[in-house]
């Protein structure tokens, strides 16, 4: 799974991209707001790892997630 974080412009708040092995978008939520349903992509339980992770990613670099 791979992750981005997009900047937002204006009033137009910072969104996180979470996109599988092929890139496909499975994800988009705003990087103020975690996602909900993380058990849905095997992240239970991992919230505070994902946030640490969404405050140090820099804005529109392609990562690899591995929490």
């Amino acid at each position: 799974m791979y992750i981005i974080k997009v900047k937002g412009k204006a009033k137009i708040p910072d969104y996180i991209q979470l996109r599988d092995d092929k890139f496909v978008l499975i994800a988009y939520f705003r990087a103020d707001r975690p996602l909900q349903k993380l058990e849905k992509f095997g992240l239970e339980g991992k919230e505070a790892e994902l946030k640490a992770v969404i405050d140090e990613l820099p804005f529109g670099k392609l990562q690899k997630l591995e929490i």
